[in-house]
């Protein structure tokens, strides 16, 4: 069940048998696809780096991943239909392009690399922050300055929307990245949580 606000959230508790080490959102995503695709349970994940791994505080220590000091956390999976094909993230969504200047963002992480996209993006709160821009590169520029604060919003250029599910169609397809990944370019995109989808350590 999605966290409540203001209720705990995770467990102290290492990395159990059968889980997974990965370094990266993409090593992640990479795990969980194999998983679904084969119709088997994701196994936990011990996260040492990454946008999800720095959102929950990890700091990228194999061996506090085995140790009573590691926390467990339920985790939101993102999940997207490009263009009819299904595909998974567990950080993050990006079709954009070249300069930014139309984007489609979906964030399950805090964090896109050096920036603070999903300013209330919460990793287990059955949402995803979706982000709409169409900006002028002067605004682009202002924008740009701010992210690393993660204080770019509300920007009028920018809508922000937080959803469990929507459809978007683009005006054009975009290239898509998921988790990191190039995987090539959509013009329709389905978007959907899965509220505790995956368990990970850190």
């Amino acid at each position: 069940m999605p966290i409540a606000k203001g209720a705990p959230w995770g467990e102290a508790g290492p990395l159990p048998e059968g889980g997974v080490v990965v370094r990266s959102d993409a090593e992640a995503r990479t795990v969980v696809e194999e998983a679904r695709r084969a119709g088997q349970p994701v196994p936990p994940l011990g996260l040492l780096g990454g946008d999800l791994c720095r959102t929950l505080g990890g700091i990228g220590d194999e061996d506090r991943l085995r140790s009573p000091d590691a926390m467990r956390f339920p985790v939101d999976l993102g999940e997207v239909l490009l263009d009819g094909r299904l595909h998974f993230f567990v950080a993050h969504l990006v079709a954009r392009t070249r300069g930014w200047g139309q984007a489609l963002v979906a964030m399950n992480a805090q964090f896109l690399g050096p920036w603070i996209v999903g300013v209330r993006a919460h990793p287990n709160d059955g949402l995803l922050d979706v982000y709409q821009a169409r900006l002028s590169l002067a605004d682009r520029l202002k924008v740009r300055g701010r992210l690393s604060h993660g204080a770019h919003l509300p920007h009028p250029g920018i809508e922000e929307r937080r959803t469990g599910a929507m459809q978007v169609e683009l005006a054009r397809p975009l290239p898509v990245r998921l988790d990191g990944e190039s995987f090539g370019e959509a013009r329709n995109v389905s978007l959907r949580v899965v509220p505790d989808a995956i368990t990970v350590v850190v």
